[in-house]
């Protein structure tokens, strides 16, 4: 379970536009996806099914975005007071619109709302079968995209607006996000070599160390438990089974703690 976990606010800021989608269960879907990254604006221009079972019963627990989506008829009713508008696509245009990948998109949408408090960004997306027109492009800021393996660059919609929305979440700067749940603080230098120095007294505690002949030992694990990327608790564990090692040979540890 991740402790003190928070949303940061600026992520309901982010408006998720559907055109057009054609498929009920997609749009469902998509606000699964919203919910699951902390994002909660979702607005469907002309859905050809919508309100639906099917719609919910894809949203599972995201009934509360789902419930709220704002229909309207047309992508420019859509983009109303946005400020900056991405429109995702797997095509990238012979005309030449002004481009970003998913992850720049994420980090500029966020900048932007960042700097001014009354500021929305809209991230777009088009048909299922087509995608965005140029037209509908035109009233973008961006053309976005996932890269892709070239020749199979169509991802489901619901699977895209989840990366978008994905990277959204990580361009945020909540350390609870970042750092919590199943990736921990990592070990400071003053913690690491706290554990060296209880290793190596360990190592000799049980006669398995000769400092004098192993000259290039601690060297090699240094760069063994370097590599690992040791964090607090992992330190704390394997010092702990160097105290009771040494107990169990009838060394005190006092030294090394």
């Amino acid at each position: 379970m991740i402790e003190d976990y928070r949303l940061d606010p600026k992520l309901a800021k982010i408006r998720i536009v559907l055109v057009e989608t054609s498929h009920p269960g997609n749009i469902g879907g998509i606000a699964r996806a919203m919910k699951n990254m902390g994002l909660s604006q979702l607005v469907l221009v002309n859905p050809k099914e919508y309100p639906s079972q099917v719609a919910s019963a894809r949203a599972s627990s995201a009934a509360d975005v789902l419930n709220d989506a704002k229909v309207v008829s047309s992508l420019e009713e859509a983009l109303q007071g946005v400020q900056l508008a991405f429109g995702a696509s797997a095509r990238l245009r012979k005309v030449s619109w002004p481009q970003l990948d998913v992850r720049q998109t994420a980090e500029l949408a966020l900048q932007t709302v960042g700097q001014d408090e009354d500021a929305e960004v809209a991230l777009v997306f088009g048909r299922e079968d087509s995608g965005l027109s140029n037209a509908e492009l035109d009233l973008c800021n961006y053309l976005s995209h996932i890269p892709s393996n070239p020749t199979y660059s169509s991802l489901n919609i619901s699977a895209a607006v989840q990366v978008f929305a994905y990277e959204c979440l990580m361009a945020t700067e909540i350390k609870s996000v970042h750092s919590s749940g199943y990736r921990h603080q990592l070990a400071t230098s003053d913690q690491l070599e706290g554990f060296y120095d209880h290793l190596f007294q360990a190592l000799q505690d049980v006669e398995f160390l000769d400092p004098s002949k192993n000259a290039r030992f601690m060297r090699r694990m240094r760069r063994l438990f370097n590599r690992a990327q040791l964090d607090v608790k992992e330190i704390d564990i394997l010092r702990g089974v160097l105290s009771a090692t040494q107990r169990k040979v009838g060394v005190s540890n006092k030294d090394s703690d």
